[in-house]
């Protein structure tokens, strides 16, 4: 690649990532991703539900959290503009040796590139299961949430930390899957931690529901804060990605949920109907 297509994709890549700042000390990084104000970023960046986002060409907006998923460490913010540069994602699925570019704002330096090699696309020892684009660009405080893209600019990924000499981006799937409401606030309508489930014994988990958005799909089917996601008849939740596994998928289709509340004492059912929108919950 010559230095002049280098450049030719960072200045575009520096047009489709922001600035963040959650408040009046520090700042991250984030990208933008589509042309309409959605803004994705790390949700250890987007601490609280305003930011405010200072776009490449000087404008300044005030961000609302649509979205935020911190197991996944992934928050969606929007913005009141439109006609702006969004950034092309690209499959995740990319080649150890592959060229990474990033682009961010460490230490409140705008635009910042640094370049390097894919090391690796999956998981890392010591970080559980989830899978990471692995790479040896040097990322600084101030990089997080910003763009890891290919050769060609297209997002691969979403700079999160550093661990030991790698730097570590959420991969642009997990970021498409998150924006599709696999995660969070989305298809069912909720944000969700695991918690070690009470009165069970170590190691079994739950998904306790934090926050139901008005409207969805878990509000009309009763679903409430504080209720703990166990499963379906067939498989239990351990995680976020679970509920997204089972919740994915365009074809129309009724899921069955199993939950605690109150007392935790009984275990009881809801059925939700997921897919192509044409009806709301199903009594259980």
């Amino acid at each position: 690649m010559s230095a002049a297509s280098i450049g030719e994709i960072a200045e575009k890549l520096r047009r489709s990532t922001v600035m963040v700042q959650p408040g009046q000390r520090g700042n991250g990084s984030g990208v933008i991703w589509s042309s309409n104000g959605l803004v994705v970023t790390n949700a250890h960046v987007a601490l609280t539900s305003q930011a405010e986002i200072r776009l490449w060409d000087g404008r300044s907006f005030r961000g609302e959290v649509e979205m935020r998923d911190p197991r996944r460490d992934l928050a969606a913010l929007r913005i009141a503009a439109d006609d702006l540069p969004a950034a092309t994602p690209a499959n995740s699925s990319i080649r150890p040796g592959e060229i990474a570019i990033a682009i961010g704002n460490p230490l409140g330096f705008v635009g910042a590139l640094t370049t390097g090699v894919v090391q690796a696309v999956g998981p890392l020892h010591g970080l559980g299961s989830r899978s990471w684009v692995q790479s040896d660009v040097r990322l600084a405080p101030g990089h997080s949430g910003g763009p890891l893209a290919d050769a060609q600019g297209r997002v691969i990924g979403i700079n999160t930390m550093i661990a030991g000499r790698l730097a570590l981006a959420i991969p642009s799937n997990t970021v498409l899957s998150f924006l599709a409401g696999e995660a969070g606030k989305g298809r069912l309508g909720v944000t969700v931690q695991q918690v070690r489930l009470p009165r069970h014994s170590a190691g079994v988990f739950g998904l306790v529901v934090l926050e139901v958005q008005p409207g969805s799909l878990a509000a009309r089917s009763s679903l409430l804060p504080g209720d703990i996601l166990l499963g379906t008849e067939e498989a239990t939740f351990d995680s976020a990605e679970d509920l997204s596994q089972v919740l994915s998928g365009a074809e129309e289709r009724v899921v069955g949920l199993r939950f605690l509340r109150g007392d935790y004492a009984h275990v009881r059912r809801v059925s939700v109907r997921v897919g192509i929108r044409r009806g709301g919950p199903i009594a259980a």
